[in-house]
């Protein structure tokens, strides 16, 4: 079977050492401007916060969305009431760097780098892109190099999700200092999804940690759900850039 994460992180390697052969991490530290842990902030907010993600493609379905552009996206969920936007910066999913630059300059939402962290260069590279958060994938990181991101993060101002699959990962990510956990309801080897990977693993969070349900939300109802199993919020992307009325779509998210 295509195990579709290993292909993105050996890929992801030669993406990062070219970037840091065209972007020194010297000069790119030069300029950085400390954050403000503004995903912290939305959701200090609100007792139910939607992380509504700018993705026009999956690399298990193709193109998603053909209608609107990265931006377009960011500017309806911005005006229909998400907490935070998200935006890949990974090419499976036709993301790249210039349209995390163009959503940072049209939005004023907390903004969340959705891609495959796997060096630290990635983290100062998303602040300098203007992200106030970044998604820390606990499969793809040892133990102490998720404690060390997350340090790096913090000390940029910097929110982090850090995201988990099973009872292993959670237990990996409780033993930092995470503020955001994220339950990814995506099985990693075929991409498939099923929000019963967040209803198992809820009760085994720490419900002093925001606790987020990322992915197969497919309506108000999935929403509520998750909120009474005991989840903070939600990220969604396919359910949004596929419905026929996206803003309609994203109120009904951001208030189940």
């Amino acid at each position: 079977m295509r195990d579709i994460l290993k292909e993105i992180v050996t890929q992801k390697k030669d993406i990062v050492a070219e970037a840091k052969r065209e972007h020194p991490l010297e000069k790119i530290q030069q300029s950085l401007k400390k954050g403000s842990f503004r995903m912290t902030e939305a959701f200090r907010k609100r007792s139910w916060g939607l992380i509504a993600e700018c993705k026009l493609q999956s690399p298990a379905k193709g193109r998603l969305n053909t209608r609107d552009s990265v931006v377009d996206l960011a500017r309806i969920y911005e005006a229909n009431g998400a907490a935070v936007l998200s935006v890949h910066t990974d090419p499976h999913f036709l993301g790249c760097n210039e349209d995390f630059r163009k959503v940072r300059a049209a939005v004023s939402l907390p903004l969340l780098r959705k891609d495959f962290i796997i060096d630290p260069y990635q983290i100062y590279e998303a602040r300098a892109l203007g992200a106030d958060a970044i998604l820390l994938i606990v499969r793809i990181l040892t133990g102490k190099q998720l404690a060390s991101f997350l340090a790096i993060a913090h000390t940029l101002g910097m929110d982090a999700l850090v995201e988990i699959h099973d009872r292993s990962d959670l237990e990996k990510a409780q033993r930092t200092e995470a503020s955001f956990l994220g339950i990814n309801n995506r099985n990693l080897t075929s991409f498939d999804t099923d929000i019963q990977q967040s209803l198992d693993l809820l009760p085994y969070c720490d419900p002093a940690r925001t606790l987020i349900s990322e992915s197969g939300v497919r309506d108000a109802a999935d929403a509520r759900k998750l909120q009474m199993a005991g989840a903070d919020g939600i990220l969604v992307g396919e359910s949004l850039v596929r419905a026929d009325d996206i803003g309609a779509m994203t109120r009904s998210l951001a208030q189940p």
